[in-house]
């Protein structure tokens, strides 16, 4: 099914924090506000249907004031090491960049029973959130380091019809040291490099 603006639905209503009604929402995504609120993560919320273009993603990122990153899921060619990377949105992901630098060879695109497996997450959902869900440590986490200089940071909710935005200190400093997971900082190059 193509979709075309007229079937894209944008709440332009930004919250805070979880919403009040939480009928019709996935169990994945209310363990995620449940978290983030144990943790004393403040957040905010746009609500929408899943992100048919970049023209989409680029009006859900204004009202939210932030550049969401990409979340791509990876693995080797094994199928034995699984990585999540997180990349500025304007970023292009170059292999060859990536694999000098965490030594392994022949990243490609890991296939969605992996990301459901490790992650409880489906394709077009792709969030370090997931990492919550990887019980027993299969995924490492490579985030860029224009990312990581950001005050703020995007993603979703484990469920691609919501977006949130909180503060990378509270993603490095609250969220990752609470679900045990470390994180390796790449550099990845921009496209004039």
């Amino acid at each position: 099914m193509v979709h075309t603006n007229e079937t894209f639905y944008l709440d332009k209503t930004l919250y805070n924090g979880r919403p009040n009604d939480q009928t019709g929402r996935l169990p994945k995504e209310i363990r995620t506000y449940d978290l983030l609120d144990k943790l004393n993560i403040s957040y905010q919320r746009v609500d929408h249907s899943p992100l048919p273009t970049i023209e989409a993603c680029r009006e859900v990122d204004a009202l939210l004031k932030i550049e969401i990153c990409k979340n791509l899921f990876l693995r080797n060619a094994q199928k034995t090491d699984f990585y999540l990377l997180l990349l500025p949105g304007g970023k292009k992901f170059r292999t060859a960049a990536l694999t000098k630098q965490i030594g392994s060879a022949r990243l490609s695109f890991a296939e969605p029973e992996f990301m459901e497996e490790f992650l409880d997450i489906t394709p077009g959902s792709v969030s370090v959130i997931g990492l919550m869900n990887d019980k027993n440590r299969r995924v490492r986490l490579l985030i860029d380091k224009d990312v990581l200089s950001q005050e703020f940071f995007g993603c979703h909710p484990c469920i691609n019809t919501s977006s949130l935005k909180f503060k990378t200190e509270d993603l490095l400093d609250k969220f990752l040291p609470a679900i045990q997971c470390e994180y390796t900082m790449v550099d990845l190059p921009t496209e004039q490099e």
